[in-house]
């Protein structure tokens, strides 16, 4: 008994982002998924300073706002991060 108090306790798991949220895009998840692959070779600064609306979340995919003049883009959700 001694052993489980002395246990760390287990990572609290992050909130999960939902409809609305603020949010950004994390750089070390980004740079090296499918996604930055399959687009220019560097990113624009604004989705990794945020903040970005997310808008719809189906599945592991997250569709985000910037507020500027550019089109909504779809991100995997383990890409985003909540904006502070």
């Amino acid at each position: 008994m001694a052993e489980s108090d002395a246990a760390a306790p287990a990572k609290a798991k992050p909130a999960a982002l939902r409809k609305g949220a603020l949010v950004k895009v994390n750089r070390a998840a980004y740079s090296s998924s499918l996604e930055a692959g399959a687009s220019d070779p560097t990113a624009p600064d604004y989705i990794f300073e945020g903040p970005g609306e997310l808008l719809v979340v189906k599945g592991d995919y997250g569709q985000v706002r910037w507020n500027r003049p550019v089109p909504d883009v779809w991100l995997r959700m383990d890409q985003l991060e909540a904006c502070s």
